[in-house]
């Protein structure tokens, strides 16, 4: 339907100025009954969009600040591809100390979430040591070596209790930091994972001791490589996995 579904949040929205939104979707600040808002258009299934602003509004009614789902005036949270949410402020986190929030955050992320159902579609790093596909992962176009490389490293991690995990969240563009509060945003690529892959932060904010450290980095650098591959950085995190 492309952004004339914008139309369906009211006669009078519109679009404000682009944002960045990586190469998956386009991000738009937009005006919705007045108010300044994010709208984001992409090719997710209905399906996977319902499990995404579910989860919004779950974290919302639980406490933590992330981007809400703002309903169509006939009460959608999506429509045609299109998702409007609030406008979260802040800047990116500064300190080491705002890492540090950021790491509560996310350990509170993933206790509310234990247990919750897989994003349609999504394969978490325990699945790919048996399956070879899911959503952005296609493990048969990678070399054989780096796909060993890859599960051994996620064979560390396999067995642990399952959540959500963000997925990015020490990309600094994917926190906003006020004096009162930590608010993560951009859960595109969020999914239900072992929450060791969401703490390997800057300057080691959630304080893992030095092996799970390592065991929680080299999956984590696995997963991107895999998710990426195709092009240099996918390399470069692949080149961080070792072979043992």
């Amino acid at each position: 339907m492309g952004w004339e579904a914008l139309g369906q949040w009211g006669a009078d929205a519109e679009r404000v100025e682009r944002l960045a939104g990586g190469v998956a979707n386009d991000v738009w600040s937009v005006r919705v009954g007045g108010r300044l808002a994010v709208g984001r258009l992409g090719s997710r299934s209905d399906a996977d969009l319902a499990w995404e602003t579910g989860l919004l509004e779950h974290l919302d009614r639980s406490g933590l600040t992330v981007p809400v789902p703002i309903p169509t005036a006939d009460g959608r949270l999506f429509a045609g591809g299109l998702v409007v949410m609030t406008f979260v402020e802040g800047g990116p986190p500064a300190t080491a100390g705002d890492w540090r929030r950021v790491a509560d955050v996310l350990r509170e992320l993933h206790r509310l979430t234990l247990g919750w159902p897989q994003r349609p579609g999504w394969r978490s790093s325990g699945d790919l040591l048996h399956v070879s596909r899911g959503t952005r992962v296609d493990l048969d176009a990678m070399p054989a070596e780096a796909v060993a490389r890859c599960r051994a490293a996620w064979a560390r991690l396999a067995g642990r209790p399952a959540c959500v995990v963000h997925g990015n969240p020490a990309n600094p563009g994917n926190v906003r930091v006020t004096a009162q509060r930590v608010a993560l945003i951009d859960w595109d690529e969020t999914h239900v994972d072992v929450p060791d892959l969401d703490l390997v932060l800057p300057g080691n904010a959630a304080g893992l001791d030095d092996a799970a450290l390592d065991v929680a980095g080299q999956a984590s650098a696995a997963w991107e490589a895999a998710v990426c591959w195709g092009d240099d950085y996918a390399v470069r995190r692949l080149a961080e996995v070792r072979t043992a």
